[in-house]
């Protein structure tokens, strides 16, 4: 019996001795691998600098230049490990983390499915999208300003102040509305008049307040108009529609808006015309046969 555990004890230190040998021969390599992945990674964050100056120097538009930028750094990060893990004499662990992915995908691509396809919306949205940054956009009920794409999702600044961020899966899939995209809005309200007053002198009234408003576009591509949209309770209504140029739907445009609603209200009282409030209906009931009213001018 003792002649075994000997022997056991005699085996172990053996095989501990071999890897403590064959570990201090891969020191050197590990210690340098850690020294080239450090160096690698700061080459690959100043490769992905430059990269960005350079590609900011062929396009404006800042959304690709950030994905691209990240996406190179990414790959260079990942190369720099590789070559490192080989270094160390660990190619067998590079070499089986590669198949490992490869043979997981399927399984991966079922468990990260929604990051993955919000990954690849995110590389179709850099490409190909309905949006820039600054641009005003409503997705599904969220409206705000574009403020950048990342690899899952794309931030959006709501005009009270809400950072909002949305899956790139979602803004593929939903509808994109674009407020701004060519720097044209188009503003509606409605007036009404009383059923007394002549509805053409109105609509001329309404017209010369437009014309003299500089602010509002009047060309082939973006007219003002009015026209008579539908008799009220008690008022004949009329629909205002302008365009203002603006990229800002925000303050600027509502200005504008505020603006011209306000001069087409002055320039009707000014001409005579009326501007009547609904009609409210009062009814009696039970017992009761009169109802107090006094008038004052």
């Amino acid at each position: 019996m003792e002649v075994i555990l000997q022997k056991f004890y005699d085996n172990l230190f053996l095989s501990l001795e071999e890897l403590w040998i064959a570990f201090s021969k891969q020191v050197p390599g590990i210690v340098l691998a850690i020294l080239i992945i450090a160096v690698g990674l700061l080459l690959a964050r100043l490769i992905s600098n430059l990269s960005r100056k350079a590609i900011a120097r062929r396009t404006d538009d800042p959304i690709t230049v950030n994905f691209l930028s990240k996406a190179i750094k990414l790959l260079c990060g990942l190369l720099v490990i590789m070559y490192a893990l080989r270094v160390a004499g660990l190619g067998g662990i590079a070499a089986g983390v590669l198949t490992a992915a490869g043979a997981s995908a399927v399984i991966i691509g079922f468990a990260f499915r929604d990051i993955g396809e919000n990954f690849i919306s995110g590389i179709i949205l850099s490409f190909n999208r309905p949006f820039n940054v600054d641009e005003t956009v409503r997705v599904g009920d969220i409206f705000g300003k574009i403020k950048t794409i990342e690899f899952r999702y794309t931030k959006l600044r709501t005009f009270d102040g809400r950072d909002v961020y949305i899956p790139n899966s979602d803004v593929i899939k939903k509808p994109v509305f674009n407020y701004t995209e060519d720097g044209y809005f188009r503003f509606e309200f409605t007036v009404g008049i009383s059923y007394e007053d002549d509805i053409e002198d109105a609509m001329k009234v309404i017209l010369e307040v437009l014309e003299t408003t500089k602010t509002v576009v009047n060309d082939e591509t973006h007219p003002y108009f009015v026209y008579p949209d539908e008799l009220g309770v008690s008022s004949v209504n009329l629909e205002v529609k302008f365009w203002v140029k603006t990229f800002e739907y925000g303050m600027e445009a509502l200005t504008v808006k505020g603006q011209v609603v306000s001069a087409v209200k002055e320039a009707l009282l000014a001409r005579g015309f009326n501007l009547p409030a609904q009609i409210i209906e009062m009814k009696l009931y039970d017992e009761q046969d009169s109802i107090p009213v006094s008038i004052k001018e």
